[in-house]
């Protein structure tokens, strides 16, 4: 049987956004986080739970790879084509490094733990709560 006719499918696309707005990935209005990082016990608009989630340091090692791979060349043009003095180009780069990564690492979390609700992985397929259907994003 494909992904398509198995009704127990969760669609991955809607959930993945929900996720990377930091919202609940079953129903896309309850906060999925409260605080910086801390992940809600379950959505008050749905009452799906996230006990379940296991992101771990999956968001931490995907944000510092994303983050690498965009500093790299940002490196290499500002030592090679601006000539920049080694303190300001530290300087520049350091700031546009750690405001990248504290921009990315809640949104990259959400789209984990989005990925684990909508593949059902980590008890997500076997809850009681958080039946509700899935409401049409306007």
């Amino acid at each position: 049987m494909s992904d398509a006719e198995n009704p127990d499918d969760r669609p991955v696309k809607p959930a993945l956004a929900r996720g990377w707005r930091r919202r609940c990935p079953n129903c896309g209005h309850g906060p999925l986080l409260v605080g910086y990082l801390k992940v809600a016990d379950h959505c008050p608009v749905c009452e799906q739970e996230f006990r379940h989630q296991r992101a771990d340091d999956g968001p931490a090692y995907l944000t510092i790879l994303i983050v690498g791979h965009l500093m790299v060349p940002l490196i290499h043009l500002f030592h090679s084509r601006l000539q920049m003095e080694p303190l300001i180009m530290a300087t520049v780069l350091s700031v546009l490094c750690v405001a990248l990564s504290l921009y990315l690492l809640p949104r990259i979390k959400g789209a984990f733990i989005a990925l684990q609700w909508a593949r059902r992985m980590h008890g997500f397929g076997h809850e009681t709560t958080g039946t509700k259907p899935i409401a049409q994003e306007s």
